[in-house]
Formats: structure tokens, C-alpha cells, sequence
């Protein structure tokens, strides 16, 4: 029977699809991600102090902004047993002082038990997440997101680096579903706004009288 994205992936999912999982976006380029997130912060002034990782996976990425931000408070999440397994077991918060806390759930669920809550985090993390998600649930999670995070850092592939995946890397993600650029742009506009190239700014915090993002060329 064919697994459900949404809600996590057994062991032998990730046993195949990440058997060279150093040479992966998000593990083998970890460094170079915060690289990119810290320097685009820093030139403009803006301090990351919680930060929530929407789907960590093997944790490498999550590891690396705990590392380098050393926020007062972290939050992970991931639907997998396996992974997050190999993540709590590896313990990737090194700083005592972070109110550090990993959750076993998948990302509709926690929208659903946090959709009245108030409080924000300055940076949501959501790498390869988005694809497993039908059009409903992602309708559903959009504002859940906008309202519990300024910032977005997103990745997910749409329909042609799916197929230049099966091309370039001879991989097909048999559970990853097909959308378009255009069609992801036109789901998150509602609720975010692009800054930059893979950073969203919420709509709920945010405008162009009061962006920290001094660059307004950029915004759409």
C-alpha cells in the first residue's frame, strides 16, 4: 500500500530515498542554508530568536540553525517514527538555556491544535514538506502558518524539478504530488509575501509600511 506523505514514511522510505543522503539539499548543503538565512538577516538588522522546523527530517538543517541563531526557544516537528527516532536520539540542541522541544506530528495536525494560539516564532523552516500535501490540507495550513510565523523559509519542487530529478538524478518521488510554480504562488499570496529567493514574510505581520526588508523591488 502506497504511504501517505502527509503523515510520515516508514523506515524503508527513507532507507531508499536517502541512502546518499549527504548529497541531499537541506543535509549535505546545511551550512551553506544558514549561511544564506543568517547573512540575509543580518543585513538588515533583524534578530531570529525562535525559530520552528516544520517537517525536520534527518535534522541536519534544524541542527545547523540551532547552532549558529542559539535561539531562546526551538520547535521541531516531524510525522516519520524513523527520523524522528534517529533525531531525538542524537540530541542537536546544544545550548541549555533554548526552551527546546521536538514533537512527533505531521504539519496538519499541529495547524489544528495550534490555529487559536497567539504566540509567533520569527522563523518557520518547511524544507520538501509542501508536495506531500493534497491542495485541501495545504489551503488549510497556509493562514494557520501566517499567523504563527514572520518569516517562511520554503522549499518545495514543483512539477518540472520533479522531472529533472528523474532526468538528472534518476530519482522519482512516487508520493510527491505535481503543482506548478504558478499554482504554488497563487496558494501562498493570500498569506505571504515573496522577499527573496526561498524566504516568504508573513502577511499578518507585515506590509510595505512596516517590512524590515528594506528592498521593495523584490516583494510580490
Amino acid at each position: 500500500m502506497k504511504e501517505l506523505g502527509a503523515k510520515g514514511f516508514s523506515k524503508d522510505y527513507w532507507d531508499v530515498n536517502y541512502e546518499d543522503a549527504d548529497d541531499m539539499d537541506g543535509i549535505g548543503n546545511a551550512k551553506e542554508h544558514v549561511g544564506y538565512i543568517k547573512y540575509l538577516f543580518g543585513m538588515e538588522y533583524i534578530d531570529i530568536s525562535s525559530i520552528i522546523d516544520l517537517g525536520f527530517g534527518l535534522g541536519h538543517l534544524f541542527e545547523a540553525l540551532l547552532d549558529e541563531f542559539k535561539p531562546y526557544k526551538a520547535h521541531g516537528i516531524e510525522p516519520s517514527e524513523h527520523a524522528y527516532n534517529i533525531v531525538k536520539k542524537r540530541d542537536i540542541n546544544k545550548i541549555p538555556s533554548t526552551k527546546f522541544k521536538l514533537e512527533k506530528t505531521d504539519l496538519v495536525s499541529w495547524c489544528e491544535r495550534n490555529k487559536d494560539k497567539k504566540k509567533s516564532f520569527d522563523l518557520a523552516v518547511c524544507t520538501s514538506v509542501f508536495q506531500y500535501l493534497t491542495d485541501e490540507e495545504l489551503e488549510y495550513c497556509l493562514p494557520i502558518l501566517a499567523n504563527r510565523a514572520k518569516y517562511l523559509y520554503l522549499t518545495v519542487p514543483t512539477d518540472k524539478e520533479l522531472d529533472r530529478q528523474i532526468e538528472d538524478l534518476e530519482f522519482k518521488d512516487e508520493y510527491a504530488i505535481r503543482r506548478s510554480r504558478t499554482k504554488y504562488q497563487k496558494m501562498l499570496k493570500p498569506h505571504f509575501t515573496f522577499i527573496s529567493s526561498r524566504l516568504l514574510e508573513s502577511k499578518v505581520y507585515f506590509d510595505e509600511t512596516n517590512t524590515n526588508f528594506t528592498d521593495l523591488l523584490y516583494r510580490f
